[in-house]
């Protein structure tokens, strides 16, 4: 199995305040630490309190790491923590959107309703209450990049209302993007495909109770490595690189574009 060698750009992000959200573990950590060596100002954001534990833990990576203790499914938490950033730095400059993720997998007629809900409110509603909180110091700076961290698993099996939430996030980046541009605010997206990661020290959802659960979500795995054309999972770099390339004024003639990146799967 192949993956990305990490390379940085040591001042790429020098002088920006970047907020990283689900910034406790997998892809939301590997950004966090990739702005901090290209030595950005990066706040982490999570509503587990290990986020304090990991913000100390980057400590001499480059910039400063700041933690920020954040429920984004709640509107008035997300505000209020976006507002003590401002009242620290003057402003954001860019905004990662990363929490997110399937809780069950399941076929979509064994889904309760209240975990239907419970699957939007952590995939869709944190972006969505994320972009409402930053907008507005963005546009009234002038400037400003938001990019959301989607996935491919819009056409997935097991996982309908996640990838209802997911297909959401696209809808919010190409209808924001549309909205800000003229006001200097960049939107984009990336999507990405299966990751390999370290074992989550916060759980998304309960464990696989009996053999159909675990037959259930290993189907998942199945469909996601048989779509990549690559056949196989990415590793945390692969995603890594893409996300803060999109964030970047390399990419300053991009917005309202969703990436795919799941080894050829299109999603």
């Amino acid at each position: 199995m192949s993956g990305a060698r990490e390379i940085f750009s040591p001042e790429r992000f020098a002088g920006k305040v970047v907020i990283v959200t689900g910034a406790v573990q997998g892809i939301g950590l590997a950004v966090a630490r990739r702005l901090l060596r290209e030595s950005g100002t990066v706040v982490l954001v999570d509503r587990s309190p290990l986020i304090h534990e990991v913000a100390e833990s980057l400590r001499g990576l480059g910039g400063e790491p700041v933690a920020l203790e954040v429920d984004l499914e709640r509107y008035d938490s997300c505000a209020d923590g976006y507002a003590q950033v401002v009242e620290r730095f003057g402003r954001i400059d860019v905004l990662i959107n990363n929490v997110g993720g399937t809780i069950w997998a399941k076929p979509f007629e064994h889904y309760a309703p209240d975990e239907i809900r419970a699957e939007i409110d952590r995939s869709l509603f944190t972006t969505l209450w994320s972009c409402r909180a930053a907008l507005p110091y963005m546009i009234d700076a002038g400037r400003g990049v938001i990019v959301n961290v989607s996935s491919i698993a819009t056409r997935s099996i097991h996982r309908v209302p996640y990838a209802a939430a997911k297909g959401g996030v696209n809808a919010i980046t190409a209808s924001l993007a549309m909205e800000c541009a003229p006001k200097g605010v960049r939107v984009v997206a990336t999507a990405p495909g299966g990751t390999q990661a370290p074992e989550r020290r916060v759980r998304r959802g309960p464990e696989a109770k009996d053999e159909q659960e675990r037959s259930w979500y290993q189907a998942i795995v199945d469909q996601t490595v048989d779509s990549s054309l690559m056949k196989r999972y990415g590793t945390l770099e692969e995603q890594v690189g893409p996300i803060v390339f999109l964030a970047s004024d390399e990419a300053s003639y991009v917005a309202g574009s969703v990436l795919p990146v799941g080894g050829g799967d299109q999603g």
